[in-house]
Parts: C-alpha cells; structure tokens; sequence
C-alpha cells in the first residue's frame, strides 16, 4: 500500500464519504488513477465504491463505526440531545450517532432511555438516568435484539420521542436498512404515536439497501449534517418531514 492509498482511507474513514473528483484534486492525481486506486481498496476491504463516491466500508461494530466522522456524529448528537426535555422517556434504536446521543443523554441523569442495544446500554452501565433493555432475538454481530418479542415489548411501551438509525436514502426507494429484522424493529416503532426522527450523518444518502425503512409511516423530522447534497435536501423538503442541517 503506497502513500496516497493511505491518504485516501484517512480521507473516507475521517469523512465517511468522499468524491472520486474530490479524491482526484486532493491527490493530485486524474479520476481515472483514482478509480484504480479505489478498486485495490474495495479489495482490500477498506473501503466501498458507491456511485462515483468511496464510503468507509459497512460494519455492525458500533464502537469501530463511531469512530467514523467522529467530530460531525458528536455535533448531530447534541442537537438531538437538546431536543428532548426533562423527565422524558425516549427510545434510542441503535447506531454509532445515536450511542453519542445515548450517552449525552445519560450525563444529564433526568431522562429514561429505552433501547434494542445492548451496545447501548453497556455504555451507559456506569451513569445516570434509567434505561429499559428490550427482549428478543439476541443478534451477536449487531449486539441488538430483534425479532417477534421486541416487536411485542415495543406496542407495550410508550415514550416521547424515538431516535432512529437508517443505512441508505434514495429519492427513489426512500429509507433503506441493510438487516431485514432490524428494519421490522423500526417500522414498529414508526407505527407508534410519537415524534420520530431519522438521526444520521449524511454519507448515508445516495445509498441503497433491500430493505425498505418506515415505508408507510415518514419520520417526523431527520437530522443530517450539512454536508448533504443540495439536490437531496430539496428533495427531502418536499417531504412531509422537518429537516435539520447542523
């Protein structure tokens, strides 16, 4: 692996996504060159090519993930974070973004937080505030459950508000999720009476996966960086949904 290899894994783990044109004018070197480049990565297993773009390569590792734009995923956090109010009761379903909202939440100590990750709550194990761990199918590599039982133990709860992971949008097929089970966990919760919001950093848009995301129900509001295409955050607008830049 030769330097500007090295370069460009710094560039798309740090960012999550990053242009072949913008690849190619931070290198030096033509498109063409970097499309080669990228190709020996995608080999390598450090990276994807999507749509004339390179993104960090997909794991259920949350704790690998969170260190992907880390800095924008803590800045998406505590927005979200200052969302919810005192003595509420919130659902936090899973993903890197959402365990940096969990764990914001849990300094403040008055909020109770519910969740499908186990990753989440052994991160909170140490600090304030309650947190409800739901039954189910314990899935090792997610290390959330799913399945009936969590669907179950969802239509008997109620909480305030619902901070939702996603995998891919596309102005074509909507939100996309990369785990069959994991996609009925969510679209349960969407089926709930509550203000629910997709929370994610925006190298998940342009992205699609086989399984549709709250196909019936629209998120309430979606909160991305700012680094979102201008095309998507037109279309998004269109929605019935508020969208968030921070």
């Amino acid at each position: 692996m030769n330097a500007r290899h090295q370069h460009i894994i710094q560039l798309v783990s740090e960012r999550g996504s990053v242009s072949v044109s913008e690849l190619a004018q931070t290198t030096g070197v033509s498109e063409v060159t970097v499309r080669q480049d990228l190709n020996v990565l995608e080999k390598g297993g450090f990276l994807r090519r999507v749509h004339g773009s390179a993104v960090a390569p997909e794991s259920d590792d949350v704790g690998a993930r969170m260190q992907t734009r880390f800095a924008v995923k803590k800045r998406l956090a505590e927005y979200a974070a200052s969302l919810v109010n005192a003595g509420e009761t919130v659902f936090i379903e899973g993903g890197s973004t959402n365990a940096l909202l969990a764990r914001e939440l849990s300094e403040r100590g008055d909020i109770t937080i519910i969740t499908v990750s186990h990753y989440i709550a052994g991160l909170l194990r140490e600090q304030g505030g309650d947190v409800i761990i739901l039954g189910g199918l314990f899935q090792k590599s997610s290390e959330s459950v799913v399945g009936p039982l969590t669907r179950l133990c969802i239509q008997h709860l109620n909480f305030h508000k619902a901070f939702i992971g996603i995998d891919g949008w596309d102005a074509i097929t909507g939100f996309t999720g990369r785990d069959m089970l994991r996609c009925d966990v969510v679209n349960a919760i969407m089926e709930k009476q509550t203000h629910t919001v997709a929370l994610t950093d925006s190298s998940k848009f342009g992205q699609i996966h086989p399984f549709a995301l709250a196909p019936n129900v629209p998120f309430k509001q979606v909160i991305t960086d700012s680094q979102l295409s201008p095309v998507y955050q037109e279309i998004l607008r269109q929605q019935p949904m508020e969208l968030t830049l921070i």
